[in-house]
């Protein structure tokens, strides 16, 4: 059976990919709604020009600007979600982290004890 500090190590591992994966998705709803914002502007000002395209389909221009308005609002709400993750997984991860260090010192206090022990032993050994 694995002891606690594999564990821990194996676990400490496991969030900090979690919280990578939480991380790469904010930057990738941050990224949807830059573009849709983008896409907004970008129809705006063609609809603002004077060529005759947007002046024949009016509310086709104002479905799709509203529509990337909110594909934008959609983007920034789940990156808002995942900030909520992402702070979850720091506190996760640095908990686990902790954990794993005590265990890890608890471990070589316990291996040094062992150790003067054997040498308390083959001296009172040698002494006889």
């Amino acid at each position: 059976m694995a002891s606690r500090r594999d564990r821990l190590k194996k676990l400490v591992v496991v969030q900090e990919q979690l919280k990578a994966l939480h991380e790469t998705r904010h930057a990738g709803f941050v990224a949807n709604a830059i573009a849709a914002e983008a896409e907004a502007q970008s129809l705006s000002d063609s609809f603002d020009s004077t060529d005759g395209i947007s002046q024949l389909f009016p509310e086709l221009y104002h479905r799709r600007i509203k529509a990337a308005i909110d594909k934008k609002q959609l983007n920034l709400g789940l990156a808002n979600v995942e900030i909520g993750k992402i702070a979850t997984a720091t506190a996760r991860t640095n908990m686990v982290e902790r954990a794993y260090r005590d265990v890890r010192r608890q471990d070589e206090r316990d291996s040094a004890d062992r150790e003067r022990l054997e040498i308390i032993e083959r001296k009172s050994a040698d002494d006889k």
